[in-house]
């Protein structure tokens, strides 16, 4: 999806302009200080970047910039507003998104290269991503990327389980002996209770069994107890009812009187024989309940506390059994992940070696059609440590002239030099590069005239497989462009206001013209503006 239509309103100088660039390569020309950048921000704004209050237009509420990008079967259309206390919105279609939402929709449609990204061209990391971009190796780097992080992981585990050998004996030792030492204890839950239960009544054991004695005595004593007595009474009582009816309720709570006395000496006795009488049992409970205050003062407040804490040591001593055990495996695991993991990075390092003599020879065969006739341009490998990139750092490296030494790009690339080594690798990745929209500004930063035509002649030939819009100040590479743009600053109203409008035939030949002798060019720039475009036109 290529960019259709750019319409930009209230954005800093901009009151209302709309660019409509052509499939292949579109230049973008004009005063300085007119604006030119002003659209490349606009782009980037439509494209997710990031919206501030400063670019609204002074006197307006809101800017806006709208993007139409050629959708089957009806155009994307991609729109940015933001107001003037600071507030960003968008629009992807008819629908409201995020900045992030409509940065992953739009932006992989437009790649925008500016001075920031021929930076970018000296950066290792960067250099590594595309050589890899030339050799195809996305399927490589991910096989990498996987090896190298499950090496990593179990290598990490490894180190985990590497305690000190000893060290790891002695808590396996002090664990197993917690279990042991609690499990042949035999707790149970309340014993400890029960236990102290008895105790107490122990305590008091020979007072208890001496009035036992004396209630069982005045109950059943012989002929004097009260079971005696009252067994007299009640058969009285009996006759008495029998002689006089009334009496019978009387006989009947006496009667009742003589079985309740029976009871309390049956539970008397039973009572009496629970009393711990035995000194040896009195000395075999307080010992138990020694051995249990020993494990609650180590363990827990209760046995349900200590028992739990057997239950844990013992788990943490199986554990700890198992340790060793388990270093073997990662140990043998370990060595097989990190002989996948180099296999893969050979594999890796092969195909980069092979795509870096290309682009060698692809790069140094750009260069040469961009003016470096002698410069040779190389792709070196350096090896390294394994990493989720692979085994080796990619380094780009430039002799611009014979019998200099290749040196790194950024020791020794001049802006000018930058700009061509950054256009030739574009020009050779352009096969690879999916993105639709190639914007340059900036590209003949650095660059003199007789630079330029090459320049140009790149350019065009990379808008055979993208669209390409270039802001240049060059006549030189504007005249290969295949539709011509000029944007420039008038006063409307009062205020300051930028226009863009498309050129064509004497106002194209004029603008050039003007480019290369300025206002004075007179008919020399002219004749030279027209030789610029017949050669570019059969370049």
């Amino acid at each position: 999806m290529t960019l259709v239509e750019l319409d930009v309103r209230d954005l800093a100088l901009i009151e209302r302009v709309r660019l409509e660039p052509d499939p292949g390569f579109t230049v973008i020309t004009g005063e300085t200080g007119a604006g030119k950048s002003l659209l490349i921000d606009a782009l980037a704004l439509v494209l997710g970047g990031r919206g501030e209050a400063g670019l609204v237009r002074s006197g307006a509420a809101v800017a806006k910039v709208q993007a139409l990008f050629d959708r089957d079967p009806e155009p994307l259309i991609c729109t940015r507003e933001v107001s003037a206390s600071g507030r960003s919105t968008a629009r992807v279609d008819d629908s409201a998104v995020t900045a992030a939402r409509l940065a992953e929709v739009a932006g992989p449609l437009v790649e925008i290269h500016g001075q920031h990204d021929q930076q970018r061209l000296l950066e290792a990391a960067h250099q590594r991503d595309l050589l890899d971009a030339h050799g195809g190796h996305g399927d490589l780097r991910a096989r990498v990327a996987l090896a190298v992080e499950a090496w990593r992981a179990n290598r990490a585990a490894l180190e985990a389980l590497e305690g000190e050998p000893r060290t790891t004996a002695r808590i396996l030792e002090l664990h197993e002996h917690e279990a042991d030492e609690i499990e042949s204890a035999g707790l149970r839950p309340g014993e400890a209770d029960e236990i102290r239960e008895r105790l107490a009544g122990a305590a008091a054991g020979e007072q208890v069994a001496r009035l036992v004695a004396s209630i069982t005595d005045r109950l059943s004593g012989e002929g004097t107890g009260a079971h005696d007595v009252l067994a007299r009474t009640s058969r009285d009582a009996d006759e008495l009812a029998r002689l006089e009816a009334r009496f019978a309720p009387l006989a009947e709570r006496l009667a009742g009187l003589l079985a309740e006395a029976d009871d309390v000496g049956f539970e008397l006795a039973r009572a009496a024989a629970a009393i711990e009488h035995d000194p040896a049992v009195i000395a075999a409970l307080e010992e138990r309940l020694g051995v249990i205050y020993a494990l609650e003062r180590k363990y827990g407040p209760d046995e349900e506390a200590v028992l739990a804490h057997g239950e844990r040591a013992r788990a943490q001593a199986e554990r700890l059994r198992g340790l060793d055990a388990q270093r073997a495996s990662r140990s043998a695991e370990d060595e097989r992940l990190e002989a996948e993991a180099r296999s893969a990075a050979r594999a890796l390092t092969e195909a980069r070696t092979s795509a870096a003599e290309r682009l060698s020879v692809e790069v140094s065969r750009a260069l040469a059609d961009l003016g470096f006739r002698q410069a040779r341009f190389e792709v070196a490998l350096q090896p390294g440590d394994l990493s989720s990139a692979g085994a080796e750092a990619v380094q780009f490296l430039l002799a611009p002239n014979p019998g200099e030494p290749s040196m790194p790009l950024a020791r020794i690339a001049s802006g000018g030099e930058l700009s061509r080594v950054s256009l030739a690798v574009k020009e050779v990745l352009a096969a690879a590069d999916a993105t639709p929209t190639l914007v340059f500004d900036e590209i003949d930063a650095g660059i003199g005239a007789r630079s330029a035509d090459p320049v140009g002649r790149s350019l065009r030939r990379l808008a055979s497989a993208h669209q390409v819009l270039c802001v240049t100040h060059l006549a030189q590479i504007a005249a290969h462009a295949d539709a011509h743009w000029r944007i420039e600053k008038r006063e409307r109203d009062g205020r300051t206001v930028t226009e863009v409008r498309r050129l064509a035939g004497d106002e194209r030949l004029a603008e050039l013209a003007l480019m290369l002798g300025g206002e004075g060019g007179g008919p020399a720039a002219r004749a030279a503006a027209e030789e610029l475009l017949e050669r570019a036109a059969h370049g």
